[in-house]
């Protein structure tokens, strides 16, 4: 295992919990605020809470990280800011963030704090760390869908950057790569993005020869894989489930204790752990390369079953403290001085006085049963590592009086850790600026098959192709951009397209993650930001602006009464017509029912209500579509501020593609099936 210091990172969703995490031996846990955190439905903790828990870590030397890692409105910036401050002074290590706009509020105006990038950022390649390092983070949790051989690569820059990886160890899985989840806002107005997720995912969704449960995966476990992942620069490992039970947090953050420090899990906790939770089992696919069928699995009966008789037995896990905090005493029994005890851990150093020592009437007191006294430290987060005894020959001090001394100087000891430090806090502008566009949206056509561009592409002002396919023959058309994958792992290949891109005269590029963007701006394209990157706030959309981007595209989220108020300083687009994009998979749900040699490539999956939802492949991924297009056309007259529309064709051909152009040329009243996205409906 690599000689670089590891952490245990564990999930709490209340007291309980992170006591099961902290006695287990967890070097660090991470919490919600009960809003503006990925976990809304767990418990959380109020303010005051919060202050107690951070409290009560520092006294056992954990580390506490609050997770603020949700896409924020417009109206909520000033509320987050003003969360992540009171983490700030009540002692918080590090927060945990998402939205560029509150990591630009908090870097600026709370210097003394952590910034770690949560795994909603998409991080999935090397690049993207150069933007967080630039935008202040110190930590990245990349997505969970990259192999070994992908992570390595990316801890070799954040070594370069001097930056920590914190890697997903064991826990539930999404099928879609974090942070470009539609599906349950486009469903039920309910946004995985905003932590309020209702997991449709885990609702039947077949596909052809699947097993009718084909967008739900069996949790992940790498803690075997524990020592490899140190080996590679690694040094945060965590844990998923801030809404499970404690007993399972009890049984994971063990069996992570066992892996770091003895190489193993006993075959027994093993057992437990697959016991407490699972579905169908645990992967480690993704890190493995071994896509495919063996990845599903859903919670059946059996694991239900299992999971009520593990519950009793675990509860035992975390009876007791975890000593985790070496320290060194020093005792000094003079004859006329008050016996003098001194407590020193790497951190602090404390020194108290007791009583005078007694002349001994038979037998002095000798050192190694003094020893004994003092090293008894159960029941505290301290464990004796070298003990230095100075005692005149003939004197006597009483066990009674030992214990009570030891007692005296841990409390100390304690206080000192559970100290908040004084931090300083900077003052924070919120105001905007204020850019109205005049002229009418200009519009871009997004194509994911160059076959059915049609050959008229009059009204529009840019034609946007997949990156992959710069290779085939190109239309003939003035203002061309690439869209970069939303998966870049392959970034030799994307450099590569890139090249061929740039030599058909080719500059810009549409991004939907920051990898994509640091590997376009890097190359010196003009770039154009996805709705990918879930622009919801103003500060966001000026940081982008700062990293060079020319436009972006506003989440997919927004309100449009919202979008016509929103204010920045560069071009802002929508994404105007067209099937949203509501998943993107890194193992594709058609592999629960084929092969991919056996795929023609128009696949479907369909809900439980029979409705289909069309399947599409991209280099490195496939994205699932919206069973219904966007048609705003004939709402043309409510968009006030909007720079560009994105009109984005997937199923349709070259014939459907050019009149839904001239529908949206003429704001005509739309003709077919449709629906209106979220820009008449507000998400949570």
């Amino acid at each position: 295992m690599g000689s670089q210091k590891t952490e245990i990172l564990a999930p709490v969703g209340n007291f309980e919990s992170l006591s099961a995490a902290v006695r287990c031996g967890a070097d660090a846990v991470y919490f919600g605020y009960k809003d503006f955190s990925a976990r809304r439905n767990a418990v959380n903790f109020s303010l005051e809470e919060m202050k107690e828990a951070v409290k009560y870590c520092k006294s056992a030397g954990v580390k506490a990280y609050l997770t603020l890692n949700i896409a924020i409105k417009d109206n909520e910036t000033e509320e987050a800011f003003d969360i992540a401050k009171s983490a700030y002074l009540s002692g918080v290590d590090g927060l945990i963030v998402s939205d560029l706009g509150l990591a630009d509020m908090i870097h600026k105006a709370l210097p003394e704090i952590e910034l770690h990038a949560s795994t909603q950022m998409s991080i999935n390649s090397p690049s993207g760390l150069k933007i967080l390092k630039e935008l202040g983070f110190c930590r990245v949790v990349p997505a969970r869908e990259m192999s070994k051989k992908e992570l390595a690569e990316l801890c070799v820059e954040a070594k370069k950057l001097n930056m920590e990886v914190e890697v997903f160890v064991h826990g539930a899985l999404c099928m879609c790569l974090s942070g470009q989840c539609l599906l349950s806002s486009v469903l039920g107005a309910r946004s995985g993005n905003r932590g309020l997720c209702a997991g449709p995912c885990r609702l039947p969704f077949g596909v052809k020869n699947g097993t009718g449960y084909d967008l739900s995966l069996k949790d992940l476990s790498l803690i075997s894989h524990i020592g490899e992942l140190a080996d590679m620069g690694v040094t945060s490992f965590k844990i998923e489930g801030r809404m499970k039970r404690p007993e399972y947090i009890a049984a994971t953050v063990r069996a992570c204790r066992n892996m770091v420090d003895n190489g193993a899990v006993p075959e027994e906790l093993n057992e437990m752990l697959k016991n407490v939770f699972s579905r169908s089992g645990f992967t480690d696919g993704y890190f493995t390369e071994k896509l495919g069928k063996n990845m599903f699995g859903t919670r059946n009966k059996d694991d239900v079953i299992k999971s009520k008789e593990t519950y009793a037995f675990l509860h035992n896990l975390y009876r007791n403290e975890f000593s985790r905090i070496p320290v060194n005493i020093r005792l000094e029994i003079k004859e006329n001085k008050p016996v003098k005890l001194e407590i020193s851990s790497e951190k602090y150093a404390v020194s108290v006085l007791g009583k005078l020592p007694e002349n001994a009437e038979n037998v002095s007191v000798t050192k190694e049963a003094i020893i004994k006294q003092i090293s008894k430290l159960g029941g505290t987060p301290y464990y004796l590592e070298t003990a230095e005894i100075d005692i005149q020959n003939g004197l006597f001090f009483s066990n009674k009086d030992l214990n009570e001394l030891r007692r005296k100087a841990v409390s100390e000891l304690t206080e000192k850790y559970s100290e908040i430090p004084d931090r300083k806090v900077f003052s924070f502008d919120f105001k905007a600026t204020d850019k109205k566009r005049k002229e009418k949206p200009k519009i871009y056509a997004k194509f994911l098959d160059l076959k059915e561009i049609p050959n008229d592409l009059s009204g529009v002002e840019m034609l946007i192709i997949p990156l992959e396919k710069v290779g085939e023959d190109l239309p003939k058309f003035k203002n061309i951009a690439v869209e970069i994958p939303k998966f870049t792992c392959n970034e030799n290949y994307i450099k590569e397209k890139l090249k061929i891109a740039e030599q058909k005269g080719i500059k810009t590029a549409l991004c939907d993650t920051l990898s994509a963007l640091e590997t376009a701006r890097g190359m010196s394209f003009e770039t154009i930001g996805g709705i990918g990157l879930n622009v919801l706030n103003e500060k966001s959309a000026n940081v982008l602006k700062r990293l060079g981007v020319k436009g972006v595209m506003l989440s997919a989220e927004m309100l449009l009464k919202r979008a016509n108020s929103f204010k920045s300083d560069g071009e802002k687009g929508i994404f105007a017509y067209g099937r949203l994009p509501l998943m993107a998979f890194k193992n594709c749900p058609l592999k629960n029912g084929r092969e991919c040699k056996d795929c023609d490539k128009q696949g479907v999956i369909t809900d439980r209500k029979n409705t289909e939802f069309p399947i599409r492949c991209r280099a490195f991924y496939s994205e699932m579509f919206n069973s219904k297009p966007i048609y705003i056309a004939d709402r043309l007259s409510e968009i006030l501020n909007v720079d560009f529309l994105v009109l984005s064709f997937t199923t349709e051909n070259s014939t459907e593609a050019r009149n839904m152009i001239d529908r949206y040329l003429f704001s005509e009243d739309p003709i077919s099936d449709y629906t209106r996205g979220l820009y008449y409906r507000d998400v949570l």
